[in-house]
């Protein structure tokens, strides 16, 4: 049994080297400088409302052997105008667009940590010094720091301050997704039984408008 899995791993892995060297390459004739590369491997996609759901549907995909590698969201909004533009876009116009520009899902447990990673980092630096490197006189962070530093040392207020910024732009990322329709999910799928493995899991998990198409970026 041990010998057939890792043999079938071998073969996906392969399959997606072989793909990537056989890729076709889509160009926005509207934007020649920005392409995207599309493989010969299907992917399943689906719609979420929730962050929970979302995030339950990640680790059930994970548990039954999906790499993260072959887990995408849609990319932040910033690199959405770059790639699309200033339209009004939706979910549902992105599921299948190859242009739509992809990114890593970030458990709230990776922002957690990183999160304390910065907070609890700035408590070591202790220095005025430290402080004023990180800051300019235009910073958006001065206002608040001068108005709660009485109440700890500049390192520990900054590192607060930085902490919260990272959650609060996390939060922003998937509200902003389900202004716009939904959070999105794709995942690679080697084979008829992976798919039928990953809409299960995406369905069971609340997501809407689940379906596969025949390529994957």
């Amino acid at each position: 049994m041990f010998i057939k899995a890792a043999t079938a791993s071998g073969a996906y892995k392969r399959r997606i080297a072989d793909a990537q060297k056989a890729k076709d390459t889509m160009t926005d004739s509207s934007k020649a400088e920005h392409k995207t590369t599309v493989i010969d491997i299907p992917e399943a996609v689906g719609v979420f409302d929730s962050f929970t759901d979302l995030q339950a549907a990640f680790y059930d995909l994970r548990m039954v052997g999906f790499s993260r590698y072959d887990i995408s969201l849609l990319a932040r909004d910033e690199v959405l105008k770059e790639k699309l533009g200033n339209a009004y876009w939706r979910a549902s116009e992105l599921e299948d667009d190859p242009k739509a520009p992809r990114a890593a899902f970030v458990s709230e447990e990776a922002i957690g940590e990183l999160e304390g990673g910065i907070a609890g980092g700035f408590f070591f630096l202790g220095s005025y010094i430290a402080m004023a490197a990180m800051l300019t006189p235009l910073s958006t962070l001065a206002a608040s720091i001068a108005a709660i530093a009485i109440g700890g040392t500049p390192a520990a207020v900054i590192g607060t301050l930085l902490a919260r910024r990272v959650g609060a732009q996390h939060k922003d990322y998937y509200t902003n997704q389900i202004e716009h329709g939904g959070i999105l999910l794709w995942v690679r799928v080697a084979d008829k039984e992976r798919e039928d493995l990953a809409v299960k899991i995406l369905k069971g998990h609340s997501g809407r408008d689940v379906h596969v198409h025949g390529w994957s970026e």
